[in-house]
């Protein structure tokens, strides 16, 4: 129930933030921290309400971060993050935690420093509190508000664990219980501490109004411009820690009953969820002073060579990765519970004790996620494709929080060529575009006064990589697409210009692209590079994705644009296309090579070359056969394969090119996974350092789109075409989110006929396309008989 609160909580911040609030309160700290050195803060305001109110709305934001209490309850947490010039600020009716009397608002708020995540950007560390309306307004910091800081808690610096691997995501805690002030969020006021007054975090001021708070737009003299956040409150609800799967005869019986470990002991408990989660663990001790706990969570387990395998398999395995420390001081019920969540399937608990005997009491965890519902369905006469398709939608959960995330253990950051796929599945299976208009707009600021986008962002560290700015245009096609309201497009389409602006000081007089500065990502590959270049520094490939992006873009200008920007990218493109195939068809080898040398051949670069009709309509479906039967992680005949991420670009080559029956083929790679048993998809085939990466779980989109054949005729999808590829399958039910209502499909497939029909939500109409034959779809229930004429 509380949870649920917390949603309702977070599902009214957008309504509330969007009224007028006249900001009357200032940013606080501790006067005597170093501001941009990690640090953990307590803040406290203590006040009496003659009456429960009705209504107690307060904006809260914090630099890095916050988790907002009162009267000792957990409210919310945020800020979602953003960058300086867009600094979110979240929105709580507090109404109903408070209580007549004394009432307690209290708030941790940590900076990690150097430590944080490098999705995390900074200024200071500083707390802010506006309330609305008189009674509200009358806890705005700075009034009355206290600070501590917490010695307690801090964030340790990550270890390799004996294997190095790239990491992003910010760092373990270390929780001392001996220095920790347990009574900090007491509910009672009057609480013992080392309080003190809070005091600005300008301190290179002389002038005090530096440290009033400020909305984007507002002239002000400190460096965060408020912006309400307009998603919902992150999920916060009940799951498992895991259960006890290899153990110490000591505590065997733990999580599933308290146990104790005497003193002068050193055990381990392995717990095992049995699927991967991000979650907030919560563990509960007593006694043991002078103990050491260590918290160890892994995706999956390693042996002595730091292999995984089968993910099932606990055996001798080990979990390197992460890792919180607990220090135990000799209380009871003491609680670790680290401020930012965790990723996990195996939590593994490394216990020593002193003199003092350890009390194991409970272990619990709370999931968080954006909350999206899975509205979307799909069935056939194949069980492994539903094994597929729960897979996915668990990868992209997970993988989805305040912002999209390539990785939820690894790194944690918003990229363009992984969040395109992401912003795809959120429209088709939970019919919500709220955490893609997000990552639309953060793209869209990222850019630099060059033109170009950041290829990932929100980030304190830049990164840049061109072909991602390209896939950028391709992802706000896909919204106009898809989604009905078209303001995000119109409000980005200036950024659009400035991007391909940017590429075409690269093209050179024969057509193709220049070699281009940073990093010119394509895919992840084995045995070879991509992309590479002829002596000249001319590349096929990366000269592909910029034709789709000029493609896009033309579509786009002229529906919503200056037809002066669509002719302009049309002649381009008219210019880029018979260039690719002049310079890059290998007439011997029957494909297209990744640059005029002929040297180096790809998936990737023929895929792309289908899907942008650079390769001809005659030639397609041959090359196409070649290409599917390349396998990720190989090399036939010296062919670079495409991993996970890049075979959803097949996907649309197969569908464009006719071949949408050729897709169930095409999922033999994560039908290999399957008998690993996964619980979500990687980033690699083979050796893979992260096993739940986004970009992986594009079948869940496929199986919607390509199998069932669902997908937007026209802009906004005002109009819808059915298209369904069953292949081998003798059945299909599928449902999916439309802004409209629900589409619903179900048909039954024996040879070239098929029956069934197709239901359409009030308002959208359509076309049902089988064997070349058109079937007009009107709202209702659709009859489909025979070749669907």
């Amino acid at each position: 129930m509380i949870a649920r609160l917390f949603l309702l909580l977070g599902s009214m911040a957008g309504a509330l933030a969007a009224a007028d609030v006249n900001w009357t309160a200032s940013w606080i700290t501790h006067p005597a921290i170093e501001l941009r050195e990690p640090a953990v803060l307590h803040f406290r305001r203590e006040f009496r309400l003659p009456a429960k109110p009705d209504h107690f709305i307060v904006h809260v934001s914090a630099d890095n971060r916050f988790i907002l209490y009162v009267n000792g309850a957990r409210v919310g947490d945020g800020p979602a993050r953003g960058d300086l010039a867009h600094w979110r600020y979240e929105t709580f009716d507090l109404a109903g935690f408070l209580q007549d009397g004394d009432n307690v608002i209290a708030a941790t708020v940590w900076n990690f420093g150097i430590y944080a995540p490098i999705a995390q950007v900074s200024d200071r560390t500083a707390f802010v509190l506006q309330g609305e309306g008189d009674q509200a307004r009358a806890v705005s910091t700075p009034n009355g508000w206290m600070v501590e800081r917490e010695r307690g808690q801090a964030p340790v610096p990550r270890q390799a664990e004996g294997f190095w691997e790239y990491m992003a995501c910010g760092s373990g805690e270390l929780l001392d219980a001996s220095k920790y002030d347990w009574e900090w969020n007491a509910a009672k006021t009057g609480s013992r501490g080392a309080w003190v007054k809070s005091a600005s975090p300008m301190r290179e001021s002389i002038y005090p109004p530096t440290a009033k708070a400020g909305l984007r737009g507002e002239q002000f003299d400190n460096y965060w411009q408020l912006v309400p956040d307009a998603l919902p409150a992150m999920e916060f609800t009940p799951t498992a820690a895991g259960r006890n799967v290899r153990s110490d005869a000591l505590v065997r019986a733990f999580p599933a009953a308290s146990a104790g470990v005497p003193g002068h002991s050193h055990v381990h408990v392995l717990l095992d969820r049995g699927t991967l989660t991000t979650a907030y663990p919560k563990l509960t001790v007593s006694g043991g002073k002078g103990s050491t706990i260590r918290l160890t969570y892994a995706e999956a387990l390693y042996d002595d060579k730091h292999k995984k395998g089968d993910r099932d398999e606990v055996g001798h395995r080990q979990a390197l990765g992460l890792r919180d420390t607990f220090l135990p001081d000799g209380g009871a019920h003491r609680v670790f519970e680290p401020l930012w969540w965790r990723t996990w399937r195996y939590l593994d608990l490394d216990i020593e004790t002193a003199a003092e005997p350890l009390t194991l009491e409970s272990i619990a965890a709370n999931f968080t996620a954006y909350p999206f519902e899975e509205r979307a369905s799909f069935h056939s006469d194949d069980v492994e494709l539903q094994r597929i398709w729960d897979i996915s939608w668990r990868t992209a959960r997970l993988d989805a929080h305040e912002t999209y995330m390539d990785t939820p253990y690894w790194e944690q950051l918003q990229y363009i060529g992984d969040t395109r796929l992401q912003a795809l599945i959120s429209y088709s299976v939970a019919g919500d575009d709220r955490l893609a208009r997000q990552a639309i707009a953060a793209f869209d600021e990222s850019r630099i006064s060059d033109g170009l986008t950041q290829s990932r962002y929100p980030t304190s560290q830049p990164q840049f990589i061109p072909t991602f700015s390209a896939l950028w245009i391709g992802m706000l096609h896909d919204y106009w697409m898809y989604r009905p309201d078209a303001a995000p497009v119109r409000d980005a389409l200036p950024g659009t210009r400035a991007v391909l602006a940017w590429f075409r000081h690269y093209e050179q007089a024969d057509g193709l692209l220049g070699k281009l500065p940073w990093w010119s990502f394509v895919d992840w590959v084995r045995g070879g590079e991509i992309p590479s270049y002829n002596g000249s520094g001319e590349s096929c490939t990366t000269t592909l994705i910029y034709l789709g992006a000029l493609d896009d873009a033309a579509q786009m200008e002229r529906a919503l644009g200056e037809e002066h920007f669509a002719r302009e990218y049309g002649e381009r493109a008219a210019k880029v296309r018979p260039a690719v195939r002049a310079q890059c068809w290998d007439a011997d080898r029957r494909m297209l090579a990744d640059n005029p040398d002929k040297k180096n051949f790809s998936q990737q670069t023929n895929v792309l070359g289908v899907l942008y009709d650079a390769v001809p309509a005659e030639d397609r479906a041959e090359l196409l056969h070649r290409m599917l039967a390349i396998q990720p992680g190989t090399t036939p005949d010296g062919v670079l394969s495409a991993s996970y991420y890049f075979r959803f670009y097949l996907s649309r080559a197969l569908e464009h090119a006719g071949l949408g029956d050729e897709y169930l083929g095409s999922l033999d790679p994560w039908r290999a996974l399957l008998p690993l048993h996964f619980s979500t998809w990687p980033e690699t085939p083979g050796e893979t350092r992260s096993d739940s990466h986004a970009w992986s779980a594009h079948p869940i989109y496929d199986l919607l789109t390509l199998v069932a054949g669902i997908a937007p005729a026209s802009p906004g999808f005002a109009t819808v075409r059915i298209a369904p590829h069953p292949g081998t399958l003798g059945s299909i039910s599928a449902t999916f989110p439309h802004p409209k209502g629900t589409i619903t499909v179900q048909l039954e497939h024996r040879g070239d006929e098929l029956t069934g029909t197709v239901t359409l939500p009030q308002g959208l109409t359509g076309t049902f396309v089988w064997r070349g034959e058109s079937q007009a779809l009107n709202a209702g229930v659709n009859k489909i008989d025979g070749a669907g004429r």
